[in-house]
């Protein structure tokens, strides 16, 4: 099921995708990382479901929510700083190893590209990180432009990396969609004055999407292509 704002219909010319939530499960190896983390730093292991209330605003928030049980705690500096690279390491050991595309996902891309939308990724993980998942996930190809967390100074929800990735790609904001899972993205979006989708299957600490200023609610990603197919002007 679709459901869809009085802004329709809307223009759009390019795509921008995020990645964890959206296009990918990569709770498996997130939540694998924090409590290999967790346990070098003699601290027991959380539930993964906990865990996937704490992704989104990338690897340092994660570090600090796993660290602190929560969602708004908070850590003393010299934990954080002695946790935040034992968790890159063991991250980077596991990264790819468990995560798995959405239903969808793949066969969305596929539509748009063969539709002729530039496509970019527009994700809070670290660089380091996403190069090597999206060839692991074998859909590197779709993007021509990929913005990862530590591409600019900026992360999701600052609308920065998203006008970055339409500098790039030399489309408008207006005609540039966000393809998203939580308020990081909806709200990146807003300020960034691009249209926004949001899958119902992501993450968004734990918050229903449907609270979001969103243009549409969407399934999958392949529900979201025959949306966007309408929408292009």
């Amino acid at each position: 099921m679709v459901n869809t704002t009085q802004r329709f219909p809307l223009r759009v010319k390019a795509v921008m995708v995020d990645l964890d939530g959206t296009l990918a499960d990569t709770i498996p190896d997130l939540a694998a990382a924090a409590n290999r983390m967790l346990r070098e730093i003699g601290r027991p292991g959380l539930d993964e479901a906990l865990i996937r209330t704490f992704v989104g605003k990338g690897i340092p928030a994660l570090v600090e929510r796993a660290l602190a049980g929560s969602l708004e705690g908070a850590v003393p500096e010299d934990i954080f700083r002695r946790a935040l690279p034992i968790y890159e390491r063991c991250y980077a050991s596991v990264n790819g190893k468990h995560t798995t595309l959405f239903p969808g996902a793949r066969e969305g891309l596929e539509v748009l590209r063969q539709a002729g939308f530039p496509l970019a990724c527009v994700t809070n993980k670290a660089e380091r990180f996403t190069l090597p998942l999206l060839d692991d996930l074998g859909i590197a190809r779709y993007f021509s432009v990929v913005v990862a967390g530590d591409t600019l100074p900026q992360k999701k929800p600052d609308p920065g990396p998203l006008l970055y990735a339409c500098q790039r790609l030399g489309i408008g904001s207006r005609e540039m969609l966000m393809v998203g899972d939580s308020v990081n993205d909806a709200q990146a979006a807003r300020a960034a004055g691009c249209p926004v989708f949001c899958v119902t299957y992501g993450y968004n600490e734990g918050q229903d999407v449907r609270t979001l200023d969103v243009d549409a609610i969407v399934s999958s990603l392949i529900e979201a292509t025959r949306l966007i197919q309408k929408a292009r002007s």
